[in-house]
């Protein structure tokens, strides 16, 4: 594994791309799943080193847990992620997937100062960042970071992130994947559930959408965007996928049809039989246009 290993600023780190180069010349599916597994056991084992004695490494069904947590606060953080994990393919039900390779991985580091030594890799050139009590990085190797005060505020990161894992099988619009990862964080993770003011958000809701935006929202642009259009298009994908999920045998066959190509469109045609453009038109109280719908001959000129 030496020639695999990083410094993440005194911490080790695999470059998970030549991990992944190396376990897909494996033969068989069975055995790079395997050698996937022994990688990311491997990295644990050398992170919890260098994080010092008092760290362990511990597992409880798909999840690996790195901390110097006491051993029953460990275990009841790997059964949170573990009864999370069920509860997730039970809310998703027909449409989320455990992944084939991987474990849950979770590194709670001591303090602050550890935490952000290691996120501050992920960032080199952000200068200051917004603090944050956990977060989920991807960099490869999907693994949730957090700090030993902060437990608490990991869980909607942990439901809304395995959520995302959870369908990653299928070629979601960004709408959808957010607005299944969100309604399925809000259920079974209810303090995150918090919202401001309704009708104040509807109302900011009709004030920012116009069918310019709103190609935006299709294709998955806004969501990466600061500011309100990140917020509002988050929100707008929670209330979609809500209203769109209440019957849920009619939404399951949406879903594993829907692709990010078109947005969605055809598959909402075809399994809902409606146009999502007027669906979220009538949830924002305005007369349906056709320029409201996924127009992906717009996008290459989306700001």
């Amino acid at each position: 594994m030496a020639s695999v290993m990083q410094d993440a600023n005194g911490l080790p780190l695999f470059d998970w791309s030549a991990v992944s180069e190396w376990v897909s010349h494996l033969p068989d599916p069975e055995e790079q799943a395997q050698a996937w597994s022994m990688a990311e056991r491997a990295w644990f084992d050398h992170l919890s080193i260098a994080l010092g004695p008092d760290f362990r490494v511990r597992e409880h069904g798909t999840a690996l847990l790195l901390s110097n947590l006491d051993p029953v606060v460990s275990k009841a953080m790997l059964s949170y992620i573990d009864k999370s994990a069920q509860r997730i393919l039970q809310v998703l039900e027909g449409v989320a997937e455990v992944p084939l390779w991987g474990h849950d991985l979770v590194i709670v580091f001591q303090d602050k100062e550890s935490y952000y030594r290691y996120v501050a890799h992920y960032y080199p050139d952000a200068g200051e960042y917004a603090e944050s009590s956990g977060m989920y990085i991807q960099a490869g190797c999907g693994h949730f970071v957090t700090m030993a005060d902060s437990l608490q505020a990991l869980e909607p990161v942990i439901v809304h992130e395995l959520s995302h894992a959870y369908v990653h099988h299928l070629p979601l619009p960004t709408w959808l994947n957010e607005g299944l990862a969100v309604n399925t964080e809000q259920r079974l993770s209810p303090a995150a559930g918090m919202r401001p003011d309704l009708p104040k958000m509807h109302a900011r809701h009709q004030s920012f959408w116009n069918a310019g935006r709103i190609q935006s929202f299709w294709n998955g642009q806004s969501f990466s965007q600061t500011g309100a259009s990140n917020e509002l298009s988050y929100d707008l994908a929670r209330l979609l996928v809500s209203h769109l999920a209440a019957d849920w045998t009619a939404f399951r066959p949406f879903a594993l049809q829907a692709h990010q190509q078109d947005g969605g469109a055809q598959a909402a045609s075809d399994c809902l039989d409606i146009a999502l453009g007027a669906w979220v038109c009538a949830l924002l109280d305005r007369e349906p246009s056709a320029d409201w719908e996924p127009t992906p001959a717009l996008w290459t000129s989306v700001e």
